[in-house]
């Protein structure tokens, strides 16, 4: 050892001193990358919260103070760095006591979370908006600082508003509502669907709308409809669906498929109206234009038709009396007079089915009125059917012409005597009824209110629900031809609606069938309408009548018969004749027979300018077909009397005598 080192420290090896500076060479690096990778982090971070799309703001945890605010808060909000940064939190006038009161703070503090999931703000400019508000406290650098995320949900919450619409429109539309998947599984219905189908939301979702098959459609048209909106395409049209009670419905429906943004169907939503009462009330307008139109017709016709039986009526009849019965030109001449009179009930259907014949109701106990007519009834279905009479105790009255129930009774019993192949039995039954809005509403044509109800019902082969929906159709029939002229259930129909009534029929095919004929309850007493028929033909005493009837085959006739018996007779052709005739006689002239349709003035017209020239003059209207003939309004107690065409004589003598008021 070299006294130089004796008693010193040995120096250090080139080779460790190198190894050392190298060792602090590389600790140098590494703070500079953790340097560069705090620097790198930093500038990440501020990138994201530069570019941020919700607004972001950093206070200081323990003071309360706006440290940072990224710009898209700064852009929301309408504010410069400047007028936030430094800030109270609790101080800036858009969170001003709303989120970040110092009680609010204080919490966050504590709890270090806080959230608002719709918290209402303003801009700058007082325009607001809402936001979902969310802080959280954060160790950054050994200092506590906490972060604001704000995002603005003005859109969403605007969308959920419309949304919310949506479903309260669809909630509570009349219309029905039926959303399925793409299988055709429901997944939702609403009220609408509940209220037509009678099936609740819980039993419908998670079915197949096949649940509501009635049966009406085939397969063709199932698969039509899923071909057509499985292939994108919207359906409408008509369904006959089955209510969960078995009723069935008609719809009118729209189906079409749901798309999602890639384009694929996920859904199909079917739009629905129930049609049933609309296609009642259409149907039913339908026939009661059709009726109107038949009706018309066959006033028109019925009207020239009796004015050609009343000369055939008339002269066959006043033949008959001329004729010795044993003389076969009088059985020629019966024979006439038998067609007519048939030919007279046609047109008197024609008139009643049209609802224009000339009545003059009264009220009336129907009972009585039915008692009356049951041995004609009776002759009129033959021996090998029964007719049962159950008549109400305490029936209530009815106002109608009691010509017009002969005339219903017959019809109903003739149709169920044919209806009877070869014994049966028909039953007449009458009762109060007392209808609320409730059967109302299941029965088209009727009111609510106090009725008499007359029924006939018998045990014959009853009608399928075809025939049965068309059995008041005028000229409608089921029976063979040449059996039937289809007038007879359209007359009692017209009848009835005549009287304000309605009429409700029940069928079955081989249970029979039941016709219920209701006609409302008139204020006043019954009384007893029949009268007895007069022994023997009234004459007159040489008065003086004015016959007015513009054809002149009747207007002969008239004076004839009238002459026969024992009037003295002046005819006019037209109104104006009739007033120069009645201005000549004024002073003799006591009754006035005219038709209710003639040319220039009709037959009131002309009575009410008669009766002004001649004041006890007493009028008596004659009509073969459509008549509206009221009282002369100037004065009330002028009587007013009908003859319906076409007549006999013994009726014209008796209505003559009515008119004059004397026996």
């Amino acid at each position: 050892m070299s006294d130089e080192y004796a008693g010193g420290e040995r120096p250090r090896d080139d080779t460790d001193l190198q190894r050392q500076i190298a060792l602090l060479e590389e600790k140098g690096r590494e703070k500079e990358a953790v340097w560069s990778a705090l620097q790198d982090s930093e500038k990440r971070y501020r990138r994201l919260f530069e570019s941020a799309k919700d607004g972001i703001l950093i206070l200081d945890a323990d003071t309360g103070r706006v440290v940072d605010v990224n710009p898209f808060l700064l852009q929301l909000l309408g504010y410069s760095y400047e007028d936030l940064h430094g800030q109270y939190i609790w101080e800036l006038g858009v969170f001003k006591d709303v989120a970040a009161s110092q009680d609010a703070f204080k919490a966050l503090q504590d709890n270090e979370y806080i959230r608002y999931d719709d918290l209402p703000l303003e801009t700058s400019g007082g325009v607001p908006i809402a936001v979902e508000f969310v802080s959280n406290v954060y160790l950054v650098d050994h200092c506590r600082v906490i972060q604001c995320n704000i995002r603005d949900i003005t859109g969403r919450k605007r969308a959920d508003a419309e949304r919310k619409r949506l479903m309260a429109a669809i909630e509570q539309t009349g219309e029905v509502i039926v959303m399925t998947d793409a299988a055709g599984i429901i997944h939702f219905v609403n009220p609408a669907f509940e209220r037509t189908t009678g099936y609740t939301r819980d039993e419908a979702v998670g079915r197949n709308p096949r649940l509501l098959k009635s049966g009406k459609h085939d397969e063709h048209f199932y698969s039509n409809l899923w071909e057509t909106i499985s292939g994108g395409m919207s359906w409408t049209g008509i369904l006959i669906n089955k209510h969960k009670e078995g009723g069935l419905y008609t719809e009118e429906a729209t189906i079409s498929p749901v798309r999602d943004p890639s384009g694929r169907i996920v859904s199909y939503v079917a739009v629905k109206r129930d049609i049933t009462e609309h296609l009642r009330l259409t149907a039913e307008f339908q026939q009661a234009q059709k009726m109107e139109a038949v009706g018309l017709l066959a006033g028109g016709v019925a009207h020239d038709f009796n004015n050609f039986l009343s000369v055939i009526l008339g002269y066959s009849e006043m033949a008959l009396a001329q004729v010795d019965p044993d003389q076969p030109l009088h059985a020629d001449l019966q024979e006439i007079y038998k067609a007519a009179m048939r030919s007279m009930e046609v047109t008197r259907q024609l008139l009643g089915f049209a609802r224009k014949q000339t009545i003059q109701p009264v009220v009336l106990d129907l009972n009585q009125n039915v008692e009356a007519m049951l041995k004609l009834l009776r002759r009129l279905i033959g021996e090998n059917i029964d007719l049962a009479w159950a008549p109400a105790a305490g029936l209530f009255p009815v106002r109608m012409d009691p010509s017009q129930v002969g005339q219903i009774l017959a019809n109903l019993c003739i149709n169920a005597r044919d209806a009877i192949a070869d014994v049966g039995r028909i039953t007449i039954e009458t009762n109060n009824a007392v209808l609320d809005e409730g059967y109302c509403a299941h029965h088209p044509g009727s009111r609510a209110g106090e009725y008499v109800m007359l029924a006939v019902g018998d045990d014959g082969c009853g009608m399928d629900e075809g025939t049965l929906g068309r059995i008041f159709e005028p000229f409608f029939t089921s029976k063979e031809l040449g059996q039937g002229t289809g007038l007879g259930l359209s007359t009692v129909y017209g009848i009835v609606k005549q009287n304000d009534g309605f009429v409700a029929a029940e069928s079955e095919p081989g249970l029979g069938t039941t016709i219920r004929v209701y006609l409302p309850r008139p204020d006043g007493p019954a009384v007893d309408p029949r009268q007895e028929c007069p022994s023997r033909t009234p004459r007159g005493h040489g008065e003086t009548v004015l016959v007015v009837e513009d054809d002149p085959a009747l207007l002969t006739m008239a004076q004839s018969m009238l002459e026969s018996l024992g009037y003295r007779v002046l005819t006019a052709g037209t109104p104006g004749e009739a007033m120069k005739l009645a201005a000549a006689h004024r002073v003799e002239l006591k009754l006035l027979i005219t038709d209710v349709v003639l040319p220039e003035m009709n037959g009131p017209h002309l009575a009410e300018r008669l009766q002004a020239l001649i004041p006890g003059m007493r009028i008596l209207f004659m009509s073969g077909g459509p008549a509206n003939v009221t009282v002369n309004r100037k004065d009330p107690q002028v009587a007013v009397n009908f003859i319906q065409k076409p007549f006999s004589m013994n009726i014209l003598a008796v209505k003559a005598r009515e008119a004059l008021g004397k026996d």
